[in-house]
C-alpha cells in the first residue's frame, strides 16, 4: 500500500522546513539503550532487507524473528493467520498493549545500489516472476519491533500488564490484519486495549515523527466495472452499440461524483486506472472494462460514493440507448479496506509523551488517501480498543535539504529507489514504541 506523507503538505513544508532534524529534547538511559542496541538492529535490519518475501509467504522472514522473541522470553505463536507471529509477555494486572510490524516485501526490482540490496526474486498472485523488495520499509518496522521487545523484555520490572507482540502477514494486499483476526487474534490471546504501530514515510526528514487525530488513512475499494455494448464494424458504427464510448461518458460522469456530489469538506478520491476494450482498429467490441480505486474515510462517505458509481454506470447506458439486458455491471471487491482511525484522546496522550522526549521533532500532518490494513485491528473492537498508527521519517537528511532546495525529486514509497534512512527510522521507532509502552503500563505504586 502507498502512505505517504507529501512533502507539499502545508503542516509538514512549514514545520519539517524549519526544524529538519532538532536536537532530543532529551538523552536518557533508553536512548542510550537504543543506542547501545543498534548495531544489532541493524545487521538484522540489513539480513531482512536482503531477503524479502512476498504477501503470504513470509516463511522464513516469521521464523527468525519468532526465534528471536522466544529467545527474549515471550510465548510464540506462529502460523496465525497464515504465516503471522503473536508473541505475548505477561507481567501482572493491568492492561494489554499489542504493538505490530508488518512482514511482507513487494515485487519490486530494487535499484537502490545499496550494498545489500535485494537480489531476491518471486512469483506474486500475478504467475508473474518479478524482482522482490522492501519497497515500503517493512523491514525497517520489523527490526524496530525486535528492539523494542528486547527493550521491553529487559525492562519488565519497569512496567506492569501484558505486551502482545505481533508480526502481520499480506499488509499489501490489505488482508493480513483480518486474516489474523479471523484466526483467533482476539480469543486466543490476551485482547489488547492499546495497539500501537508505525510505518516509515518517505516524505518526511529522518527521525522525524508524523501523526494524525482521527481519520489518518482512507477507505480502499477495488471496484470493476463491465460495459456490455454490442459490437460491430468500425465502419457502420449506427449497426452498433459501442461499449467504448458509453465506458468513456462513464469515466468522465464519474469525476462529479466528488467534484459535485461530495462536501468539499469531506474527502474522497475516485480514480479510474484501467480502461480495457477492443483490439482492433476497425473493430467496435462487445465490452469495455474499467477498473476503479474509491477512496474516502467514513462509512457515510463511501457507501454515497459507491451508489453513485451504480448510478452513473446505468444512466450512461441508458442514455446511450443500451438495452436493459445490457446493463453494466458493477463489482465491488471484498473484503475491501477500511479506513484508519487513530483514536483522537489516545493520540493526544501519546503524542504529548513522545513530544516530551523528542521535541519538535514530532508534529501534526493532515490524513492521506493511502491505506492501510492496521485500522481492521480497531474496527474489531471500537467501543473498548484505543488505537494509533504514526509516521517516521525516513528521508536521509542530505536528500532532504537538496528537495527543499528543488534540486532533488524524492521517490516514493514502493519505488525501486527508495532506500530510508533506516538507522534513523529504527531508532526513533524503538524509542518511540518502546517509551510509549512503558507509559502506557506503569507499574502500580510506582
Amino acid at each position: 500500500m502507498v502512505r505517504v506523507i507529501r512533502k507539499s503538505t502545508a503542516a509538514l513544508g512549514l514545520v519539517l522546513g524549519a526544524v529538519a532534524l532538532a536536537v532530543p529534547a532529551q538523552a536518557d538511559e533508553l536512548r542510550d539503550a537504543v543506542g547501545e542496541d543498534m548495531p544489532g538492529l541493524m545487521e538484522l535490519y540489513k539480513d531482512l532487507h536482503a531477503n524479502p518475501e512476498l504477501s503470504f509467504q513470509e516463511f522464513e522472514t516469521a521464523k527468525k524473528l519468532a526465534a528471536r522473541a522466544r529467545d527474549l522470553g515471550f510465548e510464540v505463536t506462529e502460523g496465525v493467520g497464515q504465516t503471522g507471529v503473536v508473541a505475548v509477555m505477561r507481567n501482572g494486572e493491568g492492561p494489554t498493549v499489542m504493538l505490530r510490524a508488518d512482514m511482507d516485501g513487494l515485487p519490486v526490482t530494487e535499484q537502490t545500489g545499496l550494498p545489500y540490496a535485494s537480489k531476491a526474486k518471486g512469483v506474486p498472485a500475478s504467475g508473474i516472476e518479478s524482482g522482490l523488495m522492501h519497497a515500503c520499509g517493512h523491514d525497517t518496522h520489523m527490526a524496530a519491533w525486535i528492539g523494542a521487545a528486547q527493550l521491553l523484555a529487559e525492562r519488565k520490572d519497569e512496567w506492569q500488564g501484558t505486551l502482545v507482540m505481533i508480526l502481520q502477514p499480506a499488509e499489501e494486499l490489505g488482508l493480513g490484519a483480518l486474516a489474523m483476526l479471523e484466526d483467533g487474534l482476539f480469543t486466543r490471546f490476551p485482547k489488547p486495549d492499546y495497539v500501537l504501530g508505525f510505518h516509515d514515510a518517505a516524505g518526511a526528514p529522518a527521525g522525524a515523527i508524523g501523526y494524525a487525530k482521527g481519520y489518518a488513512l482512507a477507505n480502499v475499494d477495488s471496484v470493476d466495472i463491465t460495459v456490455k455494448g454490442v459490437g460491430g464494424h468500425g465502419a457502420y458504427p449506427h449497426t452498433t452499440k459501442d461499449p467504448i464510448v458509453v465506458a468513456s461518458s462513464i469515466v468522465m460522469r464519474l469525476q462529479t461524483l466528488v467534484s459535485r456530489e461530495k462536501n468539499p469538506l469531506d474527502p474522497a478520491v475516485v480514480t479510474v486506472g484501467s480502461f480495457l476494450a477492443g483490439a482492433k482498429h476497425n473493430i467496435i467490441p462487445d465490452e469495455a472494462k474499467l477498473q476503479l480505486t474509491v477512496r474516502s474515510y467514513g462509512a457515510e462517505s463511501r457507501a454515497a460514493l459507491l451508489e453513485g458509481i451504480e448510478r452513473i454506470a446505468k444512466a450512461e447506458a441508458m442514455a446511450a440507448g443500451m438495452p436493459e439486458d445490457r446493463m453494466p455491471v458493477v463489482s465491488v471487491q471484498d473484503p475491501y479496506l477500511p479506513s484508519t482511525y487513530n483514536t483522537p484522546e489516545f493520540t493526544e496522550q501519546v503524542m504529548a509523551g513522545l513530544s516530551e522526549r523528542f521535541g519538535e521533532r514530532v508534529f501534526e500532518t493532515p490524513p492521506v488517501m493511502g491505506g492501510e490494513d492496521f485500522g481492521q485491528f480497531y474496527l474489531a473492537d471500537p467501543e473498548n480498543i484505543e488505537s494509533l498508527i504514526f509516521w517516521v521519517g525516513g528521508v536521509p537528511q542530505d536528500q532532504w535539504a537538496k528537495s527543499e532546495a528543488g534540486e532533488l525529486e524524492l521517490p516514493s514509497l514502493h519505488s525501486p529507489f527508495w532506500a530510508p534512512d533506516a538507522e534513523a527510522v529504527i531508532s526513533t521507532a524503538t524509542e518511540a514504541m518502546t517509551a510509549a509502552t512503558l507509559d502506557l503500563l506503569p507499574r502500580k505504586g510506582g
